[in-house]
């Protein structure tokens, strides 16, 4: 009996991990990516793989599968990964009250969690500012790749493991009786699935409008490569980063905190600024970020924002080299009802995938498996 066929739509993290899921489970599969490489938000992003950022239950074990496919795939091929962890710190009483209210609720959920003091901070990590440091959680599930690197090569190995066959440079414009069309060329597959990121006006425009969308662009740095090899250890975080994710309203003084940074720090709250500094195998530093929503941006970016990254930033960590090589900005899809993912039929035999957020490095192989249990 023949396989049945799937078509793929973006060649980005969601749809690559789709493609990975659809051949797991046996389908024949393309993908059709307008570009010529994947230039979208999969590679412009920390490359944090993020458990911790998760709520428990369905979306941390989401993560959890996520990071481990993340590893497999990196043992089985060129793709680089540390197993660093995570490092949020606290300089002021209320950012440590909350850490510790965290450790407490994560260890319930049986996550690998410390609370580590200044002294064991230092041993852990070099890179962060002693003064005035009260202590820090320290968490075992976080991952590092490089987005850059991961996403060029991911291709190469889905190819060579699966069989996935890759159409560059094909923008499918048009959908009908499960037939995708690149111009004048047309492709038929049993299944058709969209994971077109941002992209909201190609393909059922009017399908997308019904749902609540926005679009959040975020401003990033990347510095040098530090010298002799020095590393920051696990990926560190500052105290805003607290007010950021989901998993973290687990803590009962929360409130109190984000009542102190909207009195002190509003401005950083306005352009949804929390800083938190990631190392990729090269050695480099990346930087960031800020949230940004509306349907259309400007494509520049703003210095006053980079500026109050950096100088927040300068609190908390301290490099060896701070030679900057780089800074851009990315666009993300994201639900604004609080929904982390979306899966919708427009038509027989077509599916929409999307509204991972910001989190799709950190969820998207975990979902897309998840996923394959309906087709």
């Amino acid at each position: 009996m023949d396989k049945r066929t799937a078509i793929v739509v973006g060649a980005g993290i969601v749809g690559l991990a789709t493609a990975r899921a659809l051949a797991q489970k046996g389908f024949s599969v393309q993908i059709f990516e307008r570009t010529h490489q994947a230039v979208g938000a999969s590679i412009r992003n920390f490359g944090m793989i993020w458990p911790i950022g998760q709520p428990g239950g369905k979306l941390y074990n989401r993560a959890i599968r996520s990071r481990n496919i993340w590893k497999e795939i990196g043992d089985q091929s060129n793709i680089s990964y540390n197993n660093c962890g995570s490092l949020h710190v606290a300089y002021h009483q209320d950012e440590w009250q909350v850490l510790q209210e965290l450790y407490e609720s994560f260890r319930k959920e049986g996550r690998d969690v410390s609370l580590l003091d200044k002294d064991q901070i230092a041993k852990r990590s070099e890179a962060v500012v002693q003064k005035d440091l009260l202590g820090g959680l320290f968490s075992h599930d976080e991952l590092i790749i490089d987005p850059r690197q991961a996403i060029h090569s991911l291709p190469e190995y889905l190819s060579e493991k699966f069989g996935i066959e890759f159409n560059w440079g094909k923008c499918v414009t048009r959908i009908a009786d499960q037939t995708a069309y690149v111009g004048k060329e047309s492709y038929k597959a049993d299944l058709i699935l969209i994971c077109s990121g941002a992209d909201f006006e190609t393909l059922y425009p009017e399908e997308f409008a019904k749902f609540p969308f926005t679009k959040c662009k975020l401003q990033m740095l990347r510095f040098a490569a530090q010298p002799e090899n020095w590393s920051i250890g696990p990926a560190l975080c500052g105290g805003l980063s607290l007010v950021h994710y989901k998993s973290f309203t687990a803590a009962s003084s929360l409130p109190v905190l984000k009542k102190r940074y909207e009195d002190e720090l509003s401005e950083y709250l306005k352009w949804g600024i929390h800083v938190m500094v990631s190392q990729n195998a090269q050695g480099e530093l990346t930087v960031g970020d800020s949230h940004e929503y509306a349907m259309t941006h400007d494509p520049f970016d703003k210095d006053f924002i980079n500026k109050m990254i950096l100088n927040y930033l300068k609190k908390f960590a301290q490099f060896k080299d701070w030679t900057l090589l780089e800074t851009w900005n990315g666009v993300y899809p994201k639900l604004t009802d609080g929904g982390n993912d979306l899966l919708f039929s427009p038509d027989p035999g077509v599916h929409l995938i999307n509204g991972v957020g910001g989190a799709g490095m950190t969820l998207s192989f975990g979902l897309a498996e998840e996923l394959m249990e309906q087709f």
